[in-house]
């Protein structure tokens, strides 16, 4: 008899301790929920690697925004240069909290670009919550964004992509500090004013430097201290053109973009070069390497009694300006040069 009242008390305490469980897995469950509808929740983490940069055109913010969350960052659009960084050498900026500054706020609504950039921002959303950066660094690595040219094999750079992200950054909140050693904020764009290359294909050449080029009232590419053996008064074997390799020195291929003026026959052959107009970007050609790239083929025939006509054709060049580098193409025909 007390062996079946013992059992009848164990299975009650044990039935009332599975109640007892199941009644607070319900609580806790319920505190869950409601902490999970509250509005005013501070997240411990931040993720925008999947949402777009934007940037404000009345200031020098660029963020980030996902319902009730934005991202920002204040810097100088200067920083931004078009020019690729070096690999491995990152554009380092220090967090300062005046010129390099970052935050991340909370809204009890969703957050529009109107809430960021407008002088008098909208009533709504409310910002319940910010986080604000008090040091770190902001590393920027910039490369180029290309796309195919109208040429077989051509490129042309049609903008800069700058990659951000934030090395060692502490954000100040209202319950503490939040530390991340490194935290990316993602993608930004700047375009890149495309090169005009509206060149015909009709060539000159100086008679005492023997340049030879060709110009628009914007732009030249020129071929410098050509090699003369490329340009001889004398038919080529059909199909078998003279070539010679681009270089630094001898068969320099230089393209050249001016401004503050109109360019002329005049700038080019003078022992002293004009002042104006000015060079606003210059591309030299990478140096050819034999039958791979940066080769100059010239086919030469009669043109007429006495004249002759040299077709020229540069095949796999490349041109640089600082790191950046865009191709003119498996064949580019540079022009027709008459001599007699």
């Amino acid at each position: 008899m007390r062996m079946l009242l013992e059992q009848i008390k164990n299975s009650t305490f044990v039935g009332n301790s599975i109640k007892m469980k199941r009644f607070l897995g319900i609580l806790i469950c319920a505190f869950a929920f409601n902490a999970c509808d509250d509005g005013n929740l501070t997240l411990e983490t931040i993720n925008f690697e999947d949402v777009a940069t934007q940037s404000c055109t009345t200031n020098d913010i660029i963020y980030k925004l996902k319902e009730k969350e934005a991202l920002l960052l204040e810097i100088p659009k200067t920083t931004f240069v078009n020019e690729p960084t070096v690999p491995g050498t990152p554009t380092i900026k220090e967090i300062d909290n005046s010129t390099y500054r970052v935050v991340y706020r909370f809204y009890n609504g969703t957050v529009a670009s109107d809430n960021i950039c407008n002088t008098i921002p909208p009533a709504t959303p409310i910002v319940t919550d910010q986080w604000t950066a008090t040091s770190g660094k902001i590393e920027i690595i910039t490369t180029t964004i290309t796309e195919p040219g109208s040429i077989a094999g051509s490129t042309r750079i049609t903008g800069y992509n700058h990659n951000i992200a934030f090395k060692n950054i502490t954000f100040a909140k209202t319950s503490g500090t939040q530390v991340y050693e490194s935290f990316p904020f993602g993608d930004y764009r700047t375009d890149a004013t495309p090169l005009p290359f509206g060149f015909d294909k009709v060539v000159e050449q100086c008679s005492s430097s023997k340049q030879i080029y060709n110009y628009t009232s914007s732009e030249a590419l020129t071929i410098d201290n050509i090699d003369p053996a490329l340009i001889v008064n004398t038919e080529t074997p059909l199909n078998t053109p003279r070539t010679g390799l681009i270089g630094s020195v001898k068969n320099k291929l230089t393209y050249r973009l001016y401004s503050n003026g109109v360019l002329t026959p005049d700038y080019f052959c003078t022992t002293t070069v004009p002042v104006l107009p000015s060079i606003s970007e210059e591309w030299n050609a990478v140096n050819g390497v034999s039958g791979v790239s940066g080769i100059i083929e010239v086919t030469t025939i009669k043109s007429g009694t006495t004249a002759y006509k040299h077709t020229i054709v540069i095949k796999n060049a490349t041109l640089m300006k600082g790191n950046s580098s865009f191709k003119l193409g498996d064949v580019y025909t540079y022009g027709d040069l008459l001599t007699n």
